[in-house]
């Protein structure tokens, strides 16, 4: 589908890329671009069905069951109605900003996907510094939470944005460190060359590193327990980045209403709604290229054409920590602003920087 980056393909196919025209560039890039974001937002419907059946079954009811066989197209018939909704501006809000704040967080979070990597050349663009331009676009999507929050001109938006802007840097700062301890291992900050250091099982995953005979022997077995706890610290930390219970300080309905977008309605609340469950899949993504092997199979049985393809893999992976995501929220009570705090800069902070001295130590003296 997007295997435009393979160096074969781009050999044989250079005299067809020669002579297209600017126009015709463009339209090919641009049907590239929806071939990826349409399967996305179709992806977003189901996760937000599946996300409410989950806690549904947590608190044994059945959820969505009428619209469609088995409540399918539910999340269909919600969009429709967000759609055809009046949208309200409050009077006192800068009007401008209070319309450009869902489509900036929107945008943030369609514009991080463009570097990942789903299978083996399936990617729009395969930059060298991957890491860094999700790391910069999803630091870049709060300023759509900020400025709903500060042009709704109301007390309750504005706490909301604050929590967040304070939440998210602070976490953004953990997994920052924790990534760091992954580019160590593979000697890379492109995903696609992260995902290739992981191939060969399981046990080669970063998450789960007991090779006795890979690349650092069994030494592996000193490495384990660093690179496991930063897996779980990247899992809490996503939960916090994405505004996710027990972390959904900046949204808590029984302190602020409904936070930074208690002021917003139809189409603009589900842009904001959309956004937070793209930036939910981008997280489970990046944990599973980062440290579950990408689009890897767990067991390494060297077949060239697998019975399962890697992007199923890589779905399958995705699915799962999507899955876990929905179990904290339907299972874990949220926390107080001052114990989200104390977490993130007292115990993440010190714990994912005495890691980054320990990997890189590590590789620099064995590897």
């Amino acid at each position: 589908m997007l295997q435009m980056f393979d160096p074969q393909l781009i050999a044989a196919t250079s005299p067809f890329w020669s002579e297209l025209s600017p126009l015709a560039w463009f339209l090919w890039k641009l049907a590239q671009v929806l071939m990826f974001v349409l399967p996305l937002a179709l992806l977003v419907a189901a996760l937000v069905l599946a996300d409410r059946k989950i806690w549904a079954a947590v608190q044994m009811r059945r959820g969505p069951n009428v619209v469609g066989a088995f409540g399918l197209l539910q999340t269909i018939a919600d969009a429709l109605k967000f759609f055809f909704k009046e949208i309200i501006v409050p009077a006192g809000s800068d009007k401008f900003l209070f319309l450009l704040a869902p489509v900036l967080a929107l945008v943030m979070a369609f514009l991080a996907w463009a570097v990942i990597p789903v299978a083996p050349g399936w990617v729009i663009s395969d930059v060298n510094i991957g890491v860094l331009y999700v790391l910069a676009i999803s630091s870049m999507g709060v300023y759509g939470i900020i400025i709903g929050g500060w042009a709704s001109n109301s007390k309750y938006p504005f706490m909301g944005a604050l929590r967040s802007a304070a939440q998210m840097v602070s976490y953004e700062v953990s997994i920052g460190f924790i990534i760091l301890t992954v580019i160590f291992l593979s000697g890379s900050m492109n995903l696609t060359a992260i995902v290739a250091a992981q191939e060969g099982g399981l046990f080669n995953w970063n998450m789960f590193r007991l090779n006795p005979v890979g690349e650092y022997g069994i030494w592996n077995l000193l490495l384990f327990p660093v690179m496991f706890y930063m897996g779980v610290l990247f899992f809490i930390s996503a939960l916090a980045e994405t505004n996710r219970p027990p972390f959904d300080l900046p949204e808590a309905e029984s302190e602020l209403v409904a936070g930074y977008q208690v002021e917003y309605s139809s189409t603009p609340f589900l842009m904001f709604f959309f956004a937070e469950y793209v930036n939910i899949m981008l997280l489970c993504s990046m944990m599973t290229i980062l440290f579950l092997g990408g689009w890897y199979a767990p067991i390494d049985i060297g077949l060239e054409n697998p019975i399962i393809p890697p992007f199923l893999w890589f779905f399958l992976k995705t699915a799962f920590l999507f899955f876990m995501f929905a179990m904290v929220k339907a299972i874990v009570p949220r926390y107080r602003y001052d114990q989200l705090m104390r977490l993130g800069w007292k115990v993440f902070l010190p714990t994912s920087l005495a890691a980054v001295v320990f990997v890189s130590t590590f590789v620099v003296f064995l590897g």
